[in-house]
């Protein structure tokens, strides 16, 4: 595969850099392959991307020396990605993608993988409508297979990341995004991950609840003293931001913030 890969990024090209496991392993991939020169990785910042994941993508830019450019996509003045419609994610990679193109003239690629076709995934409808091409659909590579190449790539833990989409993810349908709500999101997160050590969680904002998702091993040990006390302090993130909510944990589940028909 990493063969086939090679022939498909063949020639300058510019690779959207979210951060996460699969545009980073292709990032990597694609610049020890060609080099500083034939390869610009884009990165675009705003309140919807985690924090970590811009500081991630800086390290490996540094580390690897990459040709780094850092974007702001615009998103945010998209009265239409601002609604929060099911489908905003088309209107989030459309000015993505519109924003590198006015950067560079060059093929511009994604880190998207088969494993994205069994969900609802409107960016790629962005991505078409742009020219984007994704490499790894090309060949038919999964996340597993991109988990692979990146531990070939030696690149340590990120071959384990676990999947972290954006912040507005976590948003339910046509509540609007705000960046204040996303901050909180964020910190929330954190704030579980800490305590509560789980393998996986989300804190989605509903429009009756905040809800904090945790995969199921992780929820069936949690202490209810313990997870008292995370209550309380997530309150107290989301009261500025919020009018008041219950706050309820349940069982992760994928993409549980989409509310209403998918065009």
């Amino acid at each position: 595969m990493p063969l086939i890969l090679a022939d498909i990024i063949a020639g300058p090209s510019a690779i959207a850099v979210s951060g996460g496991v699969d545009s980073m392993t292709l990032a990597v991939f694609a610049h020890r392959l060609l080099g500083r020169d034939s390869i610009a990785m884009m990165h675009a910042m705003s309140p919807a991307v985690p924090p970590e994941a811009s500081e991630r993508v800086r390290h490996w830019a540094r580390s690897e020396g990459w040709d780094l450019h850092i974007l702001d996509a615009g998103e945010f003045g998209d009265p239409n990605y601002i609604a929060n419609p099911v489908n905003r994610c088309f209107f989030c990679k459309s000015n993505l993608y519109g924003s590198i193109a006015k950067f560079t003239d060059r093929q511009i690629f994604s880190g998207a993988n088969t494993d994205d076709l069994g969900e609802y995934r409107p960016g790629l409808d962005a991505a078409r409508d742009s020219n984007v091409r994704h490499p790894y659909l090309e060949i038919g590579m999964g996340k597993a297979d991109v988990r692979l190449l990146s531990r070939a790539l030696n690149m340590g833990a990120l071959a384990e990341l676990p999947a972290s989409p954006c912040l507005s993810s976590r948003v339910e349908t046509k509540i609007p995004i705000d960046p204040d709500i996303l901050k909180s999101i964020n910190a929330a997160e954190s704030i579980a991950k800490d305590v509560l050590r789980p393998n996986t969680v989300r804190c989605r904002v509903r429009h009756d609840s905040i809800v904090i998702e945790l995969d199921e091993d992780s929820l069936a040990r949690v202490d209810p003293v313990i997870m008292d006390g995370v209550t309380v302090e997530v309150a107290k993130l989301f009261l500025p931001v919020l009018s008041p909510r219950p706050i309820r944990f349940q069982p992760y589940r994928n993409g549980s913030a989409f509310i209403g028909a998918r065009p």
